[in-house]
């Protein structure tokens, strides 16, 4: 696809929408982590920074683009995946109201994880029907 059209969604090409999700999951860990002696509360960093890096790297390196991307939804699809532990704490003894912070970490993972990885499906099957 050549610049101008670009698939975009939420009106920013999957670039910069991957460096927006990364910087995103970067910053959630910082704010949650705060006051925190869990290393899984920096999951969503765990996440987010490999997305950042491969989104910056596309601008660096455009013409390796694709694989940057594929390295970005791989680690967007984990997040993902990884929300989904939210149905297991609602169902454990403090559920919800036990670790909510926790709680609100692994639903805005499995939310925006899953946004972030649907575009990218959507962009590579817009790429394809432009060849």
């Amino acid at each position: 696809m050549t610049q101008q059209n670009e698939f975009s969604a939420f009106g920013l090409t999957i670039p910069k929408l991957t460096v927006f999700y990364g910087l995103l999951l970067i910053l959630w860990a910082v704010v949650f982590s705060v006051g925190s002696n869990s290393i899984t509360s920096w999951i969503p960093a765990f996440m987010g920074l490999p997305i950042l890096i491969s989104g910056l790297l596309c601008g660096v390196l455009p013409n390796q683009k694709k694989i940057w991307i594929h390295v970005a939804v791989l680690f967007g699809g984990l997040a993902f995946l990884g929300g989904f532990r939210f149905f297991s704490a609602l169902g454990s003894d403090g559920g919800l109201f036990g670790k909510p912070k926790a709680a609100a970490s692994q639903l805005m993972l499995l939310v925006t994880g899953g946004v972030y990885t649907w575009s990218c499906v959507k962009s590579f099957i817009a790429a394809r029907r432009q060849r």
